[in-house]
């Protein structure tokens, strides 16, 4: 009689990936994440859709880091990569990459720098640039999580003019600048080096904001939208569910997982039950689609 399920395929497993120099680390702040070399994020990728996932979203740290984030579209970048190498080594996987500048910029904020400010306009090129060369690596969807205006419809027209209109887009389209990414920040090395991003990232208090953000998406081209965070944005998954006809995705983020696993660890909860109640409520809530790092957790503790 249940009336909510969550399968392993409405999962998406995120990723981390460095450059193959470095170390694969595990994450402070999140247990059971790493830091991976393009190596591990395919032994990652097999081992997830193997649970039954079939999706990886892809976020990575760069050799160098600039004023304009550069690094991001060298074709032979750690994302770059490994989407060629998870394509070869499982062609079933759907790759997504994450399109941002924060983790490839030197001074941590989503687009170029003017007056101590981003400037919107001046970063859709590269972001278009940056979700190209994902593209030309075999990403089958780009999700720009930046939160410019206009960046979809930037993006869905540099795809489309070089014929790749198979490519999709999921957009980050409710974005809210949320305290719940902490430990996200420390594992992709992207906290800004002044201010923070309450100026283009979305007021936690706003719903009416939000499903107007999600709008503009979906005229501008998006084929995924997407509200993050996930657990005290529930209400705006539901409206979001009830008012757009696209798939719909929400992001399980790290703060997220890191208060899970820390209250687990301390015996305080259990962490397998509480897991299970959390993705549950968000698929309840209308999500089709959940990015969260619990993906390989929960499909092995159903099976």
């Amino acid at each position: 009689m249940r009336e909510t399920i969550v399968n392993p395929e409405d999962l998406i497993y995120p990723l981390f990936v460095v450059p193959d120099n470095r170390a694969r680390v595990e994450i402070r702040s999140m247990p059971g994440v790493w830091q991976n070399r393009v190596r591990e994020a395919v032994d990652e990728t097999r081992r997830a859709y193997d649970a039954g996932i079939r999706a990886v979203l892809l976020f990575g740290l760069p050799e160098f880091k600039d004023a304009i984030g550069s690094a991001s579209w060298d074709p032979a970048g750690p994302v770059q990569a490994a989407i060629e190498a998870i394509k070869r080594a499982v062609p079933q996987m759907s790759v997504i990459a994450d399109v941002c500048l924060c983790e490839y910029t030197d001074h941590g904020h989503c687009g170029v720098i003017a007056d101590q400010d981003v400037d919107n306009d001046a970063t859709l090129p590269l972001l278009a640039k940056q979700a190209l060369s994902f593209a030309n690596a075999g990403a089958d969807f780009v999700a720009p999580s930046d939160m410019m205006d206009g960046r979809v419809a930037a993006i869905r027209s540099a795809l489309d003019d070089a014929q790749m209109s198979e490519v999709g887009i999921m957009a980050y389209s409710a974005k809210f600048a949320s305290g719940f990414y902490g430990p996200f920040r420390e594992a992709a090395e992207s906290a800004p080096q002044f201010g923070d991003r309450r100026t283009y990232q979305m007021d936690p208090a706003n719903i009416r904001e939000a499903l107007r953000e999600i709008e503009l998406d979906v005229e501008e081209g998006a084929d995924i939208i997407m509200v993050k965070p996930a657990l005290s944005y529930l209400d705006v998954i539901r409206a979001a569910r009830e008012r757009f006809d696209l798939p719909l995705a929400a992001y399980n983020v790290s703060g997220e997982y890191a208060m899970v696993k820390a209250a687990a660890e301390r015996g305080w909860i259990d962490g397998t039950r509480v897991m299970n109640e959390i993705l549950t409520s968000i698929k309840r809530a209308g999500a089709d689609l959940i990015i969260t790092y619990f993906a390989v957790d929960f499909a092995s503790a159903i099976r």
